[in-house]
């Protein structure tokens, strides 16, 4: 996905002398700042995915195929999962604001970091209010749904606010890129949003079907891939002398 602006230079550059450089070894303290903080969004959905399918995998009674991994906050392993959901928000949150001294001007300079801010936000809300038990995780739980707590329910609440902003913050990137005439980075970040929400209603209407947590898992997936890759993507185009 090569990156333009509209006047057909790449966007790496500086000043239009085709020079492009990563701020990296520049000696400038503020790029070194800004490139530091988007390397926090480069690794934080890598580490979240792994860190949650090595528990889905190795916790007793959790099944891939009928538990969303926000229930691995639950038994007396539950806190690796809060730490998870604690640290990957902390980190995205830190990426926004990398965004925000990477985007200087331009659509979406101001919203794309806000929103991605917000759902950075909102997983650690999601750490602190856990998931409610149920479908028999953790082991000895009761099958089926289960009662919900307050706590669940604010789990519920923080967590639709997050995908929410990711979604419109997918859409803006998407508007941002095509009045760049980057094509590529276009469609790509439109269609992570469309895919996200669709997958986000999967789980909210499927009612814990087999189809609809797969699906929900492949969105979170594409979604972290997304972030991860804007972030590297900014990362590599933060000029020297960027303030």
């Amino acid at each position: 996905m090569t990156q333009r602006t509209t006047g057909g230079t790449d966007t790496g550059t500086t000043g239009g002398t085709g020079r492009r450089t990563t701020g990296a070894g520049t000696g400038d303290p503020a790029a070194g700042v800004t490139t530091s903080l988007l390397g926090l969004g480069v690794v934080a959905g890598p580490v979240y995915v792994v860190v949650s399918i090595v528990q889905a995998l190795t916790r007793e009674g959790f099944d891939l195929t009928r538990h969303a991994w926000s229930m691995l906050a639950n038994g007396d392993l539950g806190w690796i999962q809060i730490t998870n959901l604690v640290v990957a928000g902390l980190a995205t949150a830190a990426c926004a604001a990398g965004m925000r001294r990477a985007l200087t001007g331009g659509v979406g300079a101001a919203w794309i970091p806000r929103l991605v801010a917000v759902y950075g936000v909102s997983l650690v809300g999601a750490g602190i209010f856990r998931a409610d038990p149920g479908m028999g995780f953790p082991a000895g739980t009761p099958q089926g749904p289960g009662p919900v707590s307050w706590h669940g329910t604010l789990h519920f609440a923080v967590g639709a606010v997050g995908f929410l902003c990711v979604i419109a913050a997918c859409l803006v990137a998407g508007r941002r890129f095509a009045a760049e005439g980057c094509r590529g980075w276009a469609s790509y970040s439109r269609i992570t949003g469309g895919l996200f929400l669709v997958t986000f209603f999967s789980i909210a209407a499927g009612g814990g079907a087999t189809w609809s947590i797969l699906a929900f898992v492949t969105g979170i997936v594409v979604v972290w891939t997304w972030i991860s890759t804007l972030s590297l993507h900014l990362r590599r185009r933060v000029p020297s002398g960027h303030a």
